[in-house]
């Protein structure tokens, strides 16, 4: 996919995939809904995935420590996108700690994929106060500059709504140097039209 949106807009992306490699870790406790996951769930082929997308790279090990790491790293792109799907509260709380990254490694808005706000069949009884809308919760709760809100309204926005459309969040920025630079349209009205 990220080839065919340089082809079509000519713009370089890079990919950072983050994983353990080893399936998911013991549950801490219960807001990691181990009524759903287990240890050792999602291991996957290291080497498979490799091969599957050659131009990623891949950050292996605990999120809490490649997060950070990943913060330190040298980069020219901003991220402008983040897909976050790792199922407990405990491995959320850990990703989310990228927003807490300097507001020069982000666009002013990011979206974000939050794949554990809403879940299958068997795990309809997802809510605030486990797993990744606990993550959420208190993550803006201790943020007074970035905060991660869902795109209210998406799926009546789309010409065909699809279940993703309520997994989208857009992490806001507020201090981002660039946040409240006009980015609308550059013939909108600004102005109400007058009436005789």
């Amino acid at each position: 996919m990220a080839q065919l949106a340089t082809e079509a807009t000519g713009v370089a992306i890079d990919i950072y995939g983050f994983d353990r490699g080893e399936g998911l870790p013991k549950p801490s406790d219960f807001r990691d809904l181990p009524y759903i996951w287990r240890e050792g769930d999602f291991t996957m082929d290291v080497a498979a995935l490799r091969n599957k997308v050659p131009r990623a790279r891949l950050m292996l090990g605990d999120i809490e420590v490649t997060v950070p790491e990943f913060l330190k790293l040298e980069r020219v792109a901003p991220i402008g996108f983040v897909s976050i799907d790792v199922d407990y509260y405990s491995s959320s709380v850990a990703a989310l700690k990228l927003f807490r990254g300097s507001p020069e490694h982000f666009l002013p808005r990011v979206f974000c994929y939050l794949d554990d706000t809403v879940g299958d069949d068997d795990q309809i009884i997802h809510n605030e106060y486990v797993g990744e809308l606990r993550a959420i919760a208190e993550f803006n709760e201790t943020s007074a500059t970035t905060k991660l809100a869902p795109v209210n309204g998406l799926s009546a926005k789309r010409t065909l709504a699809a279940p993703w459309n309520d997994l989208i969040y857009v992490a806001h920025i507020f201090d981002h140097p660039e946040y409240s630079r006009y980015v609308g349209r550059a013939d909108s009205q600004t102005q109400l039209p007058l009436h005789a």
